[in-house]
C-alpha cells in the first residue's frame, strides 16, 4: 500500500469515527451533523491553519535583510524543488527544530527554531529545509491539519456522549449504555492513533524526497541525529502549550517532557536514519542541493 493509500485509508477511518460518534449521540441525524460540523471544521483549519500556528509558536517573519544565508538557502531549494518560494519564520527557541504549514504550496511556510541554527552545518540546514518543502509541495500540512482537526472534533463528541449518558439522553436499552462508555473512552484514543500514524507516514516520504530535493540524504541523517538528541534535552515551551502541534515539526518537539513512545507523532529516528542511508548507498542523491 502506497503512502498516499495509506492515508486515504486513515483519514477515511477518522471520518468515519467522528460519524459514529454522532450516531451515538443523536442517531442518524447526529452521524450527519457531526459530518458537517467537523467539515466546517475542517474549512476553517484549511483557511487559517498557518496564522494559527506561527502565532502558537510564537514565530516572526524574517526578510532577507534580517537573515539573509537561511532566506536564500530557502529560495535555492525551493527553485531546485520547482515550487514558489515560502515565507521564512524563525521561533524563539533554543530547542532545534523545524515545521512548514500552510493550505497549499503557494501560501506556505517554513519556520526554524534559532537552536536549529546554532546545532546544525549548512549541509544539514539545508536537509531539514528541503523536508519542510516536501511537506509542502506535496501539502502534507494540509492532510495533517484535516486530521488534527478531525481529531478534535472525535474528543469534542466523546466529552458531550458522556454528558448525555450521564444526564441520560439515550436509552440504554440494548447495551447502549455500555457502547456509549466503550466509544467515550476509545475512540477518542484510536483517533489519536489514527492522526499519529498518519503523521508517520507522511515523515517517511518527506524525509525520501527532501533528501532528493538537498541532493545530500546524509545530510538529512545527520541532522535527525542532532535534533533528536537535543529535543529531548531542551524544553519547546510553546509546544508544550499547545501539543496538538507535535506532528508538525520534523521532531516530536514533546519528548522534553512526555516519552510514551505508544503516542509517539513521528516515526522512530534511527528507522529514518535507516532509510536515508540506505537510499545515500543506492545513490539516489540527487546532485548538490545548490551551486558551490
Amino acid at each position: 500500500m502506497t503512502g498516499n493509500i495509506r492515508t486515504f485509508v486513515l483519514m477515511a477511518a477518522l471520518t468515519a469515527l467522528v460519524m459514529a460518534m454522532g450516531a451515538l449521540i443523536g442517531g442518524k441525524g447526529g452521524a450527519i451533523i457531526a459530518l458537517i460540523v467537523a467539515g466546517a471544521g475542517n474549512v476553517w483549519a484549511w483557511w487559517n491553519s498557518d496564522k494559527a500556528m506561527l502565532r502558537q509558536q510564537g514565530a516572526h517573519e524574517v526578510s532577507r535583510q534580517q537573515a539573509p544565508e537561511l532566506v536564500d538557502m530557502v529560495a535555492a531549494l525551493a527553485q531546485r524543488a520547482n515550487m514558489p518560494m515560502p515565507k521564512v519564520y524563525i521561533l524563539e527557541t533554543e530547542q532545534p527544530n523545524a515545521f512548514a504549514t500552510g493550505r497549499n504550496p503557494e501560501n506556505a511556510a517554513v519556520a526554524v527554531t534559532q537552536g536549529i541554527m546554532r546545532v546544525l552545518n549548512r549541509d544539514e540546514l539545508a536537509g531539514v529545509i528541503a523536508h519542510e518543502l516536501a511537506h509542502i509541495k506535496h501539502r502534507d500540512t494540509l492532510i495533517m491539519t484535516v486530521t488534527a482537526t478531525m481529531a478534535g472534533a472525535i474528543a469534542m463528541l466523546g466529552n458531550m456522549l458522556m454528558f448525555s449518558s450521564m444526564f441520560g439522553g439515550r436509552d440504554d436499552n440494548r447495551g447502549g449504555g455500555f457502547a456509549a462508555i466503550l466509544a467515550m473512552i476509545f475512540a477518542p484514543i484510536a483517533a489519536g492513533l489514527v492522526q499519529m500514524a498518519i503523521s508517520r507516514a507522511r515523515e517517511y516520504e518527506a524525509d525520501r524526497i527532501g533528501a532528493e530535493i538537498c541532493g545530500k540524504p546524509m545530510a538529512l541523517a545527520g541532522a535527525l541525529a542532532k535534533i533528536s538528541r537535543a529535543a529531548g534535552q531542551v524544553v519547546n515551551i510553546p509546544a508544550e502549550r499547545n501539543p496538538a502541534s507535535a506532528s508538525m515539526f520534523i521532531i516530536n518537539p514533546l519528548h522534553a517532557l512526555r516519552m510514551d513512545r505508544l503516542f509517539a507523532t513521528h516515526p522512530a529516528t534511527e528507522e529514518r536514519i535507516a532509510r536515508l542511508q540506505a537510499m545515500a548507498q543506492g545513490g539516489r542523491n540527487g546532485g548538490p542541493w545548490a551551486a558551490r
